[in-house]
């Protein structure tokens, strides 16, 4: 039998016979091989066994990669009533693990083991493969294709792992996985890979970018805890059109414990937080249930974003602590309820949400309206209508119709801002009157103060009668009124004559009362038009 250009030897009396080139701990591995069991050269020693470690192990704890090789691709059979499987532990593999293009059918779970050379899988297939804590310097994988799982939790990765368009069948596990960039910069490199059941990533830490652009998850992806550094380039998590059929969660994880995927951990666990020191991109992602940025931190250089453009969610948790520099932009993403904290938005100028539609708001903790209209402002650094129009209906639909009034008329006040002088100063008529037809009883008010002044007013002046023939008694308050009110004729202006201030105050009371008339009018259509 022959592999990879190495030759190994069988002695021909029997199939199940020891070939007769394979060394003391090959022939172990072999034996262990047919019969299913454990074949674990750890010396008993931790810190010694440690494969991220130093410690040299040795010719006694080491096979050839083209000895594994063989065995999973055309070992020999089992044992009478066992099941061949490739069961390691703390074993060195020299020379690379080179599976390309092979069907293993085997069972596979390499434990604490240390790979000298890179393991390369490219469109390699399997039932399921486990490497547990193992020091791969790299592993390349593109188009692996696995019936079962793909399990590489606490592994350390040196040289990145490549998995485009691979196809797990059930769950990829990368928890607690240390894994450095390729010489391409990404960690790894998992673009249209597609995954059965859940990725868990949970307690990750990524030395380069992450990109999973276009992948597929059958049911969760989890980041919680996962720590992801790039200070090389834009992007940390790159994973654009990435399509998660449940949640995706950034958000905290338990360390030290079992208690990963979410379940609460036990009381005196250390709770890390996601972080991201680098960009992150989701642009374009469909997530079935949720996007999930519980307490997740964000740290961003001045060019750098957190990017949801476009994502489509049922729920946005945005509830993280509030990057202090970068950006956060929603445009064009659509999600039912948002879930927010005041404190996780960032400043003015950071926030970019045009087009951003959501239905319903969910805050967690004090969120005043006063605080929502920042939160608006922050993100239309130019006055744009629809952010606040958005406000005003998701309000109004949850039965906040004065709040949605308040929104509305601090939108009107937004836009007075960019409008010309002249425009400008009817915007304040109108605000201080009527405040934009959203308060329409402020302009009895001021009519009923104008009043009250004016007849008061008007009862100390001079009024000689302008025909002193059939005029009308002398009414200081009806007079008055009649000055205020525009279009209707009381029967009182014609019928006096004033002079000096006294025409001056009248002529001024006929102006107010136009102004206060017409702004009562533009709010009225302005109502009727949103109604």
């Amino acid at each position: 039998m022959s592999h990879g250009g190495g030759r190994v030897t069988a002695v021909t009396d029997g199939a199940g016979d020891l070939p007769d080139d394979l060394t003391a701990a090959e022939a172990g591995m072999w034996q262990a091989f047919r019969n299913g069991s454990v074949y674990d050269l750890s010396s008993g020693d931790p810190v010694v066994d440690d494969p991220h470690g130093g410690r040299p192990w040795g010719g006694a704890r080491t096979v050839r990669a083209r000895t594994v090789a063989w065995l999973l691709l055309d070992g020999p059979p089992a044992l009478s009533g066992r099941v061949a499987s490739m069961k390691l532990a703390g074993v060195q593999i020299s020379g690379s693990l080179d599976l390309a293009g092979g069907t293993v059918v085997p069972y596979v779970e390499m434990k604490r083991c240390r790979f000298e050379q890179d393991v390369l899988l490219p469109e390699a297939r399997f039932t399921t493969m486990r490497l547990v804590d193992c020091s791969v310097p790299r592993l390349e994988a593109a188009r692996v294709h696995t019936e079962g799982d793909l399990h590489l939790p606490r592994c350390r990765f040196h040289n990145g792992v490549r998995l485009t368009d691979a196809h797990i069948g059930t769950d990829l596990m990368l928890n607690q996985a240390i894994v450095h960039r390729d010489r391409t910069g990404r960690s790894i490199a998992a673009d249209g890979m597609t995954v059965g059941q859940d990725l868990q990533a949970e307690l990750l830490e990524s030395h380069g970018e992450l990109s999973l652009r276009s992948a597929k998850i059958g049911v969760s992806l989890s980041l919680r805890g996962a720590r992801l550094v790039n200070p090389y380039t834009r992007l940390a998590l790159n994973a654009p059109q990435l399509t998660v059929e449940r949640s995706l969660y950034l958000t905290p994880a338990g360390v030290g414990g079992h208690a990963l995927s979410g379940v609460t951990p036990a009381r005196g666990t250390r709770i890390q937080r996601f972080e991201c020191r680098g960009g992150i991109r989701l642009d374009d992602g469909r997530f079935g249930d949720a996007v999930d940025l519980e307490r997740a931190r964000f740290v961003l250089t001045d060019d750098q974003e957190l990017s949801l453009r476009r994502v489509q969610t049922p729920e946005l948790r945005f509830l993280g602590e509030q990057p202090l520099r970068g950006k956060v932009v929603l445009s064009g993403a659509r999600v039912i309820n948002l879930v927010d904290r005041a404190s996780a938005w960032p400043a003015p100028g950071a926030l970019h949400m045009g087009g951003f539609a959501y239905e319903n708001l969910v805050p967690q903790g004090p969120f005043p309206l006063t605080e929502r209209l920042r939160w608006v402002a922050a993100a239309t650094a130019e006055y744009a209508p629809e952010p606040y129009e958005r406000l005003a209906a998701v309000l109004r639909s949850g039965g906040e119709d004065e709040d949605a009034r308040e929104v509305l008329l601090a939108k009107q006040r937004r836009r007075r801002e960019t409008l010309p002088p002249a425009a400008k100063l009817w915007g304040y008529a109108q605000d201080w009157t009527v405040a934009y037809g959203y308060r329409p009883g402020r302009a009895a008010v001021w009519m009923a103060v104008l009043w009250a002044a004016s007849s008061l007013a008007f009862a100390h002046a001079a009024h000689p009668p302008v025909d002193r023939q059939g005029h009308p008694p002398w009414n200081p308050a009806l007079f008055a009124l009649d000055l205020l009110l525009p279009v209707i004729d009381l029967g009182q202006v014609g019928q006096w004559q004033l002079s000096g201030g006294w025409q001056w105050l009248s002529s001024a009371l006929v102006l107010l009362g136009w102004v206060l008339a017409t702004a009562v009018a533009a709010g009225a259509t302005r109502l009727l038009r949103r109604g």
